[in-house]
């Protein structure tokens, strides 16, 4: 792929991942109560989870995928920027790759291992019940907290870090960009301890809506990015 199609590449995942992470997010948020209902026990949420039928697994399906928009993203952030610190844009694009794995890996429990807990659940006897919950809170500690909020978050936060930081240093776009995109990476790396003390919890909920706002507005910086005449002539 030619190196300016791969920034655009990059651009376009950022973008239209923002937009399909909102509307996933919302539709979640009215057929499923998220995310509140995720603190709720096993007795509570795989009833409602099963509720959400057909569309609900497909949005949680939907969701688990989305994540994996972080490959082209870092791969575009990468070769745009590449040539005003190098070492930066590789790590970037390495935290990219994991966000992506770490993220998705966290998010398809509930298409999968959950909905067939919440389907075994109504006919489960009081020691079944037991095992389901456990399963169900471990999946949610693992998988959940650990690798798709914490590590997640961390890795696409320092995505967004080490890019808006190049962009900051080399002037690659007007400097209130770059700010606002270290300025959204901060706001993360404090969210992201919401499982750990709740007064982080209002940072956490308003970076939901920071965070698709900065993939908008960082994936129309890949979109408009424009690359070295060699580069250009080379492509």
């Amino acid at each position: 792929m030619k190196p300016i199609t791969t920034v655009r590449v990059g651009g376009l995942a950022l973008v239209f991942g923002a937009i399909a992470f909102m509307a996933v997010f919302s539709f979640l948020a009215a057929r499923f109560d998220y995310p509140a209902i995720l603190d709720g026990p096993a007795d509570t949420v795989l009833p409602r989870l099963l509720a959400t039928g057909t569309a609900g697994r497909a949005a949680w399906a939907l969701y688990a995928f989305l994540p994996l928009i972080w490959l082209p993203a870092g791969v575009g952030a990468y070769c745009a920027l590449r040539r005003f610190y190098p070492g930066a844009m590789l790590l970037a694009m390495q935290w990219a790759a994991l966000a992506a794995i770490s993220m998705m890996l966290g998010l398809m429990r509930w298409p999968s291992v959950h909905w067939h807990l919440a389907q075994l659940q109504p006919t489960a006897t009081a020691e079944q019940q037991q095992v389901i919950a456990a399963l169900f809170d471990g999946l949610n500690t693992y998988l959940g907290n650990y690798m798709g909020e914490f590590l997640g978050e961390l890795s696409f936060n320092m995505f967004f870090l080490l890019s808006s930081w190049t962009l900051l240093r080399f002037h690659a776009t007007p400097s209130w960009v770059a700010v606002g995109g270290l300025a959204v990476a901060c706001a993360g790396f404090v969210g992201m301890f919401r499982n750990v003390s709740a007064v982080v919890a209002p940072v956490a909920a308003i970076n939901n809506y920071l965070l698709p706002l900065w993939m908008i507005v960082f994936g129309v910086v890949l979109l408009r990015h424009r690359l070295p005449d060699p580069q250009v002539a080379g492509a």
